[in-house]
């Protein structure tokens, strides 16, 4: 099973579809919220190089930004 990490924000349209997209697939994940964490915005700053939200981690690999193509390949799904 793959372990996913969301970074999100609130008043974010694109999180919101990306949280969309993973519960459809049936994916589990963890969010961090990234306006009510400052530990899960330095993680994402800092070890992860990101500054945009969506960011997904999967895994080690680090999508940043909404790129539902890209979760697709990473998660195995075949396209629509």
């Amino acid at each position: 099973m793959k372990k996913i990490i969301l970074y999100s924000q609130p008043e974010c349209p694109p999180c919101d579809i990306v949280k969309l997209f993973l519960k459809e697939h049936g994916f589990s994940y963890q969010e961090k919220n990234i306006k009510n964490d400052p530990v899960a915005r330095k993680e994402l700053t800092e070890q992860f190089k990101s500054y945009s939200t969506p960011t997904v981690i999967i895994n080690d690999t680090v999508v940043a930004g909404f790129n539902l193509e890209k979760l697709s390949e990473l998660l195995d799904i075949p396209p629509e």
